[in-house]
């Protein structure tokens, strides 16, 4: 017998709902209707609630497969958990690229690295579009890590192509207003991006 279908037999002999086994483990009944159809496991944490509150050992529950399996898929989710962590600490750090000495500041005989605000060789709109670009980045990193707790996969990924999308375009803008030593920083945070993307999808066909 499946892992599914003794959750089932175990769940109908208490008479209780999927609504009310959710409510008892603190998931979703979605996530017990997933188990039962055999679409998922639980994560460690809930197979043991599970196992205490039918009175029985998890290898009453899973075979030597399905342990494996699981072992697996919690170490996969826990890996995508620290990439997606990673990944908005890079956005919300974009912030500090508006404080921090990037921006030349030209004098009769030298060139200083100087804050955004510190430095005079910048038009006032041209540093408002700085400000906003990454103001907006260091937001969207604050979102990244606020849907993690919410654990809404699309949502997650809407906001990934998003900071893409917008990190792509301040690497274009700051190369084109000369602002050299930014662009590189840009540049490298966003390929470290993409390298986070690809292995996310990596981790998802290794499950499939």
């Amino acid at each position: 017998m499946e892992f599914g279908e003794k959750i089932q037999k175990l769940r109908n002999q208490n008479k209780w709902t999927q609504e009310q086994l959710a409510e008892k483990l603190y998931v979703s009944r979605t996530a017990v209707s997933k188990w039962e159809s055999g679409k998922g496991y639980p994560n460690i944490a809930s197979l043991k609630d599970i196992a205490k509150l039918f009175g029985k050992t998890i290898d009453e529950l899973l075979s030597n497969e399905e342990i494996i399996d699981i072992a697996k898929n919690e170490n996969t989710t826990n890996m995508k958990r620290t990439n997606n962590l990673i990944y908005g600490l890079l956005d919300i750090i974009s912030v500090l690229f508006i404080f921090l000495p990037l921006y030349a500041k030209k004098t009769e005989d030298f060139i200083y690295s100087v804050s955004l605000i510190g430095t005079n060789d910048i038009s006032n709109i041209i540093k408002i579009s700085y400000i906003i670009i990454l103001s907006f980045l260091s937001l969207i990193g604050i979102a990244e890590l606020i849907i993690q707790f919410v654990d809404n996969k699309k949502i997650q990924r809407i906001l990934n192509v998003i900071s893409l999308i917008t990190e792509t375009f301040a690497i274009l803008f700051f190369a084109i207003s000369r602002q050299t030593y930014l662009t590189a920083i840009i540049f490298i945070i966003l390929i470290i991006k993409i390298i986070i993307v690809v292995k996310n999808i990596s981790n998802k066909n290794d499950i499939i």
